[in-house]
């Protein structure tokens, strides 16, 4: 199928979407293993690196503006190159004397830059692709986007562990350098999308009002107007609760020394285990994930689905308790926390997309679930702060209550409402393909 400028779809969704995991995984993993290196205390970066979630839990307000001034193509280019420009300016700062204010500030501006890039992304993808093209790319998404997770958590971190064990350089030095490259790899992608990437839907005609949007009013009492929405909200906000936890301090926990309580890695090891090899399981148990759901239903998998997601937590409660030092055990048991993280992330977002996003202002309405997802990473990042805090900068008892907390999402999951029992990706005949 042929897009609307000069590519297929080929030509542009796998580097669509490395372009939406790359900037997300910098603001929500990699600058708070950044701070760890820089002399951060542990609570100071799980407060304020979870702030840096709000972006994503406030798209929702912007949404429906954006959709009704310019193509979709055009806001995606301009927040690429506006990623592009913050991370350069991250570089810039780490050796000011302020540069954990100033960077907090330019990761903020990465943060809703991503925001909107992964909205209008969506939207491209969702008034391009057909029905059938939408399930057949479903799977070289999710790949794509956690290859950009793979990029940034796994080859820059290891970058500058490398940078600092074999060629001596301060930590400042290395992370200015990959910040730096980051912001090349961000450029790239704004000047190839510049040539291959297609509008998606223009912009709606005027109505009789002279108002192009939607009233945001109608948006959300269209919403709030789904049957069993509150329970639907509650599903989506606690189905990875325990998970940001982990996605929090398995990092730090992964670098600490085991002094501290922690397994002492270094950033190459780091990088290795926790981004190469746990986002590879992490796809792997996405594709897992995707032939349950296929052959089971969503319906029928959803439990199993939050199951293979949280059951896996036990891992980092193990290895807290355990502190086993070969490599090989670490590595094992991060995977398959990953793998099963990755299993059970199908089930969150097919829910989202069959069950809550359906109606009228389909885009809008996934925008707002997605909007309740960000929000729990951020919930669960700020109170992780005060959990480490509160068990007394404890690892074994922190990821204790991670399995306390991992119990009411697959409850939840029981007891979800399924309205669309028959779900098609793409139901509106103005979002298919022209």
């Amino acid at each position: 199928m042929k897009s609307d400028r000069q590519g297929p779809l080929l030509a542009w969704v796998p580097t669509l979407y490395l372009a939406m995991g790359l900037p997300n995984v910098m603001v929500g993993v990699v600058a708070a293993i950044a701070y760890k290196n820089l002399g951060i205390d542990n609570e100071t970066i799980a407060l304020a690196t979870s702030q840096l979630y709000l972006p994503w839990v406030l798209k929702p307000l912007w949404a429906p503006w954006l959709e009704a001034h310019g193509s979709k193509r055009g806001w995606v280019i301009r927040m690429q190159f506006l990623m592009a420009a913050a991370l350069g300016a991250v570089a810039m700062v780490l050796p000011l004397e302020g540069f954990f204010r100033l960077s907090l500030a330019f990761f903020w501006l990465i943060g809703f830059a991503s925001a909107t890039q992964d909205t209008v992304a969506d939207g491209v993808f969702m008034t391009t692709a057909s029905a059938r093209d939408q399930a057949r790319y479903a799977g070289l998404q999710g790949m794509c986007w956690n290859l950009g997770a793979v990029i940034g958590s796994g080859l820059l971190v290891s970058l500058t562990g490398w940078l600092h064990a074999r060629l001596a350089l301060p930590w400042v030095s290395c992370w200015m350098l990959v910040m730096g490259l980051a912001a090349l790899l961000m450029a790239g992608f704004g000047l190839w999308h510049w040539r291959v990437l297609p509008p998606g839907s223009p912009p709606p005609p005027p109505r009789a009002d002279g108002q192009r949007a939607v009233p945001m009013r109608e948006v959300w009492r269209a919403f709030f107007a789904k049957p069993q929405v509150w329970l639907m909200l509650a599903v989506i906000f606690f189905y990875r609760f325990g998970e940001g936890f982990i996605e929090k301090f398995g990092p730090l926990f992964l670098l600490d020394s085991r002094s501290a309580g922690g397994l002492g890695l270094d950033n190459a090891a780091l990088g290795h285990i926790h981004g190469t090899v746990g986002t590879i399981a992490f796809i792997a148990g996405a594709f897992a994930g995707g032939g349950v759901a296929a052959r089971l239903t969503l319906a029928r998998s959803f439990v199993l689905l939050a199951l293979a997601l949280n059951l896996p937590h036990l891992s980092y409660w193990f290895l807290a308790q355990a502190q086993p030092v070969d490599m090989l055990s670490i590595t094992v048991l991060v995977a398959a926390e990953k793998f099963g993280f990755g299993m059970g992330s199908v089930g969150h977002m097919l829910y989202m997309m069959q069950q809550v996003a359906p109606g009228a202002y389909r885009m809008a309405h996934y925008a707002i679930a997605t909007g309740v997802m960000a929000l729990t990473k951020w919930a669960t990042g700020t109170a992780s702060g005060w959990l480490w805090s509160g068990v007394q900068h404890q690892y074994a008892s922190f990821f204790g209550w991670v399995l306390l907390f991992s119990v009411p999402p697959v409850l939840l999951a029981w007891l979800a409402p399924f309205a669309h029992h028959n779900a098609d990706p793409c139901p509106n005949p103005d979002e298919r393909s022209p």
